[in-house]
């Protein structure tokens, strides 16, 4: 049995009530594995009638710090990047979603408002399932509980790994794993180097734990070590072994 869903696509800067666009549920499927694969066949059709689509445009704020969490976000595509304001109102980066990724629903299982702000690093679309049917599958169906508590403890690990990392190691091992991070999670360009996504000097200084001063003077010795090449916001990786030794030895 097919089913399709009939979302409206938001734009979060402000609706439109003609736009409407037909999704069909099963295209979206794919790229939810294996949470998808726990289901039943109802219950697929249940999340297919419950699931909403969202555009945002780059730097729309998806949610903020302190909203009530109403939703498990599922990334379709773009980037989405979570942070948390710091002492003396300073931003820190604390997660890059790349698609696939899920986000917005941890806060909410131990009833506490959203503990991090959610923005577009570009232009995006997300599916959106309401906690309400997130919670009544994970109670009802087992193998999607064991999926789900999966998810969360490779999002724990991964955040456990990045906190000793960014706490114990030098800064050259900081930001040279960074850039290894970000050539990981959203690869490169056809030339086969330049990274994918381009950050600001500021961002890369809040994912890698120290000021934009010192992220600037770091990313430039790399550059002048043959490393990676600079071309404003665009970073080529032209040693990455190197970099990984770098990032290994901390």
């Amino acid at each position: 049995m097919r089913f399709t869903i009939y979302s409206y696509i938001c734009n979060m800067k402000g609706t439109d009530t003609t736009n409407w666009t037909k999704i069909n549920y099963e295209e979206i499927a794919q790229t939810m594995t294996p949470l998808w694969e726990a289901l039943t066949d109802e219950e697929r059709g249940v999340m297919a009638e419950a699931l909403q689509v969202f555009t945002y445009q780059r730097n729309d704020i998806i949610f903020k710090t302190g909203d009530e969490p109403r939703f498990m976000f599922y990334l379709l595509d773009g980037r989405v990047t979570l942070y948390r304001e710091g002492i003396g109102g300073r931003s820190q980066i604390v997660r890059l979603v790349e698609p696939g990724g899920i986000f917005g629903c941890q806060a909410s299982f131990n009833d506490e408002p959203q503990l991090a702000t959610a923005v577009a690093g570009e232009d995006l679309h997300v599916a959106a399932l309401p906690l309400k049917l997130l919670f009544h599958l994970i109670w009802e169906n087992g193998a999607f509980a064991m999926c789900f508590i999966k998810e969360l403890s490779n999002l724990l690990g991964t955040s456990l790994k990045r906190t000793i990392s960014m706490t114990q190691k030098h800064i050259r091992g900081r930001l040279a794993e960074v850039l290894l991070a970000i050539h990981r999670k959203y690869g490169v360009e056809p030339d086969g180097q330049t990274l994918s996504i381009y950050l600001s000097r500021d961002d890369l200084a809040q994912m890698s734990n120290m000021t934009t001063s010192n992220a600037i003077r770091t990313l430039s010795a790399f550059a002048q070590e043959g490393l990676v090449a600079i071309e404003g916001r665009r970073i080529r990786l032209l040693a990455p072994d190197r970099l990984r030794q770098i990032s290994d030895m901390g």
